[in-house]
């Protein structure tokens, strides 16, 4: 038995499970934002055993699914340069751009993608051909863009010249006012991210509870952090006395990680970003900062971002809102599936179209 299992326990699963069912008397709405909890919750079996008064909706917290379909292209339009290798995760390979065309038919073209498993992969790429410039893709939230921003900052030390990234990181807590300020989107609770909280901490998920009156809990990602974070969400709502709680307070420390928020804001500023779905966001994407310009992809090869219309009846955007549940997308299963994924929510494994698919449509 290892350390995670206590978090699994049958019997204090049912144990919760009881008593959230007898606590939740009234109708609520959670959102989960994290899509690491969107599979968490589906693939322990939650999801199925939770009172019927309560409606789980999926996030924007699958960081290739907010991906915006302007971005996409402008990744699309960089492989397509003959001095360039792409390096990217490999999640980003099948997302979708204009006419379909995604990274991976970039590459069956004759583009140079390289798949990688950090940023520190793409500077080793990059030392490795002097005579190339490489281009790491900066998709993530606040927990990928330390250690984007730390690489940035290596390949200063070493004054590698042929090292660049493309930044699309954003910032979760602008995502949850922009949802809240929709009167569509009727969340009653969040499911705040852990990982991201380890990053940031608390404080900034304040405007929660004090300007929106939304009870929220950041938690861990086994069952019973899940349970127990629904048990406070229910009591704050009942004593109507909304809160931001630490539950995984033995992960996250309430004032963040000090030193991976140093280096994002050193190598980093705050901008306005483009969410699919939520369309431009003030302040909620990070570009580099003047001082780091020379590692700016964007800068130094003169790309920009262009107008592109949503992907031909995809529903990805109302999906990451809350607005419509997977499975009622007219393509869900049919036109698009893992296989033949329409847009990205189908792409990523922990987009929610691929979490209803994989657990609701085969289970």
């Amino acid at each position: 038995m290892n350390s995670f299992d206590a978090f699994k326990d049958p019997a204090l699963c049912r144990s919760l499970l009881g008593r959230l069912t007898e606590e939740a008397t009234t109708p609520m709405r959670f959102m989960e934002v994290c899509g690491t909890h969107t599979v968490a919750i589906f693939q322990s079996g939650l999801r199925s055993l939770l009172p019927g008064t309560i409606t789980h909706l999926t996030g924007p917290g699958c960081p290739v699914c907010v991906t915006h379909e302007s971005e996409v292209a402008a990744f699309l339009e960089l492989a397509a340069r003959d001095d360039v290798i792409v390096a990217t995760f490999g999640d980003l390979m099948r997302v979708p751009g204009p006419k379909g065309a995604n990274l991976k038919t970039a590459s069956a073209e004759g583009a140079r993608v390289e798949v990688v498993y950090s940023p520190f992969d793409a500077l080793a790429l990059a030392k490795a051909n002097p005579d190339r410039t490489v281009v790491f893709l900066g998709i993530g939230f606040e927990t990928t863009a330390p250690t984007v921003a730390a690489t940035i900052r290596l390949a200063r030390e070493q004054s590698l010249d042929n090292f660049l990234v493309m930044s699309f990181h954003k910032l979760v807590p602008p995502a949850l006012r922009a949802l809240l300020a929709d009167p569509e989107a009727r969340v009653d609770a969040f499911i705040l991210p852990g990982h991201v909280s380890a990053i940031i901490g608390v404080d900034p998920y304040a405007f929660l509870a004090t300007e929106y009156g939304v009870p929220s809990v950041i938690t861990g990602f086994e069952p019973l952090d899940i349970l127990q974070a629904l048990i406070h969400i229910v009591r704050m709502r009942r004593d109507n006395a909304p809160a931001v709680i630490n539950q995984y307070s033995r992960v996250v420390p309430e004032h963040g990680n000090q030193k991976a928020l140093a280096v994002m804001a050193e190598v980093f500023t705050p901008v306005d970003a483009l969410w699919r779905g939520l369309g431009v966001l003030p302040q909620s994407g990070l570009a580099i900062a003047e001082p780091y310009a020379a590692f700016d992809a964007f800068k130094v090869l003169g790309i920009t971002l262009k107008d592109h219309p949503p992907l031909p009846g995809c529903r990805c955007g109302e999906v990451l809102k809350g607005k419509m549940p997977p499975n009622e997308c007219p393509l869900f299963a049919k036109a698009c599936t893992p296989a033949t994924p329409v847009g990205p929510c189908m792409v990523s494994t922990e987009g929610g179209c691929a979490a209803y698919f994989k657990y609701r449509l085969e289970a």
